[in-house]
């Protein structure tokens, strides 16, 4: 399994980036893709054309009630099957939570915790999740600037991360705290990367480039802004299928090509 994270500050175009990345996988048939929403947003479903029943952040809260619920009375957790360990039952309300495609299954995250005890409950969503996502040739995560949810994960270990900014300070101040964040996680990340999305004629101004170049990060180059791109936004048409000719997804292609090649992976 080969895993792709993509990160960024709000609305610098991440899910955007995303997929496109899965877009060219499928395009490519590089084998079987696990698409994981962790933007709390939960908008890659929506580019990905994808209904979206219900998120892991649903599940968890309702165990969580159920067996805040049971200590109350004193009882067994009600709802959970009977005979069924904790661990069991997640495992079955994960794997049903999966929206299978065509070409690419997801799974959401969904909301962020509330008030309560999630310890127990977030070591087994853990070990579930990364045991869904080991059966699949690719993972491709959307996360938050945070990088909340890949901390979380009991394999810790992301092959490449694509950081997303726009040519805002703002972007790039997201872009630069990720880069450092990412060392001070507990995570294992091979290699991370910038791209600049809604770049207007392939031109980065100097002081963006200046920022740019003093990131630990590798530079991918540009991805530019495309009017096409903002009808399908508008129309709701999901973004997957912009034709191979978008600017938009012929930058990222390559972008995914180049990381790719130094994964190893053949195609």
């Amino acid at each position: 399994m080969r895993s792709i994270a993509v990160a960024g500050k709000g609305g610098v175009g991440k899910t955007t980036v995303a997929a496109m990345i899965i877009k060219f996988l499928i395009d490519n048939d590089l084998g079987t893709i696990l698409a994981i929403d962790a933007d709390p947003s939960s908008n890659l479903h929506m580019v990905l054309g994808m209904e979206l029943d219900w998120t892991i952040g649903d599940i968890r809260e309702n165990v969580l009630e159920q067996v805040q619920a049971s200590l109350t009375v004193g009882g067994a957790a009600t709802g959970l099957v009977q005979n069924m360990t904790k661990h069991d039952y997640l495992d079955y309300k994960i794997r049903t939570s999966v929206v299978e495609g065509d070409y690419v299954d997801l799974i959401a995250m969904g909301r962020s915790e509330g008030p309560g005890c999630y310890c127990a409950i977030n070591h087994h969503l853990r070990q579930v999740i990364d045991a869904i996502g080991g059966a699949y040739d690719f993972v491709v995560m959307d996360n938050e600037a945070g990088l909340e949810h890949l901390s979380r994960r009991t394999t810790r270990d992301v092959d490449a991360m694509i950081v997303v900014s726009d040519l805002t300070q703002r972007g790039l101040v997201a872009a630069e705290r990720i880069a450092e964040l990412r060392k001070e996680l507990d995570i294992n990340i091979k290699s991370a990367y910038l791209a600049l999305n809604r770049v207007p004629g392939d031109h980065v101004p100097d002081p963006i480039m200046e920022t740019v170049n003093r990131l630990d990060l590798v530079y991918l180059g540009t991805v530019p802004h495309d009017d096409k791109l903002v009808e399908f936004e508008f129309s709701g048409k999901p973004l997957i299928e912009l034709g191979d000719d978008s600017p938009v997804y012929r930058s990222v292609a390559r972008m995914t090509e180049r990381i790719l090649d130094e994964m190893g992976v053949i195609y």
